[in-house]
């Protein structure tokens, strides 16, 4: 990155289309470096394309936007950009017919690494590898490929990280001991840029972006995110949730109604009309109703019931 640069990534008005379909639409984007951001957003709103966009991984449309990525120009300069980027897709992308070691020197030999032996050694030690250097790919668990597939992504020392949905499939402990070589990562001054479905992970990141449909809808960190929506959120709990659930969704104010366990998190922006709501349906002693913070998921469930589906004719 140029001296004296403070964003790893910062891009204005990007789109892209692909056919008659605006997948992308005028996105804006600042990145610090050494910092994780996140994605947040439906399947198919254009998370994906926008980080290959802005990483050189995919051409904006002509004449679309402008902004730098790691100094270098997204329009211009995307074999230099491509050059410093690691990209970890969401599936298992390595050979599972070589051994762990085996695959990590192919991808050093791809790179053209003069120091290959030292970069894999490395590499198996960081992620703790070592033990299972010579076990094939094939016969890993999840976790194991994880980290196998991150190992691959760091061997050519990138300046920025590309997760797309990295942890799908793994279990919780992997999911924490990834995020915690993410952190140790960043902390060393990579950045990040990690596309998640899981609310706690979101809430791991530095920053968030919530895109749905090819537009950005909100950004900042997670509390900035639930903030801005201004919702309001009432728990209840009680006897018969589900026929409660299906009454309180059909009056005005009531925005959305989510089951979490036995209880009911109930969310509007209008709290006097929510309010009503709720007097009018769980009049019963046996119901239990109380504010609480709106958390990033009801934020979520909220922003995707106000969104379009740019895929839907119209």
């Amino acid at each position: 990155m140029n001296a004296g640069t403070e964003f790893a990534i910062d891009v204005r008005g990007l789109n892209k289309h692909f056919g008659p379909k605006h997948v992308v639409r005028d996105f804006s984007l600042q990145v610090r470096a050494g910092e994780i951001y996140g994605f947040l957003g439906p399947n198919g709103s254009g998370k994906t394309t926008s980080i290959r966009m802005i990483c050189g991984l995919l051409t904006p449309d002509p004449g679309s936007g402008s902004g730098t990525c790691l100094g270098y120009d997204v329009l211009r300069e995307t074999a230099a950009i491509k050059r410093e980027v690691g990209y970890m897709t969401q599936r298992f992308s390595l050979w599972e017919d070589l051994t762990i070691r085996e695959n990590l020197n192919f991808v050093a030999r791809m790179y053209g690494m003069k120091h290959r032996r030292e970069a894999v050694d490395g590499a198996l030690e960081r992620l703790g590898l070592q033990s299972r250097a010579n076990q094939l790919s094939g016969a890993l668990s999840g976790g194991w490929k994880q980290r196998l597939s991150l190992a691959a992504c760091l061997l050519h020392q990138p300046r920025l990280l590309l997760l797309d949905e990295p942890t799908a499939g793994v279990d919780p402990k992997a999911r924490r001991d990834f995020w915690e070589e993410i952190h140790a990562l960043a902390a060393d001054g990579l950045s990040v840029l990690v596309s998640t479905h899981y609310m706690d992970e979101a809430e791991r990141c530095h920053r968030l972006a919530y895109i749905a449909y090819g537009k950005l809808l909100a950004t900042g960190t997670a509390a900035e995110v639930v903030s801005s929506q201004k919702l309001h959120t009432y728990a209840i709990t009680g006897p018969n949730l589900a026929p409660l659930s299906t009454a309180l969704r059909a009056l005005p104010g009531v925005g959305q109604v989510t089951p979490f366990g036995n209880t009911l998190h109930v969310t509007g922006q209008d709290d006097s009309l929510l309010r009503a709501a709720l007097a009018a349906c769980t009049s019963d002693a046996a119901y239990r109703v109380e504010p609480i913070e709106s958390t990033l998921e009801d934020v979520f469930i909220s922003l995707m019931a106000g969104a379009t589906d740019n895929f839907v004719e119209q």
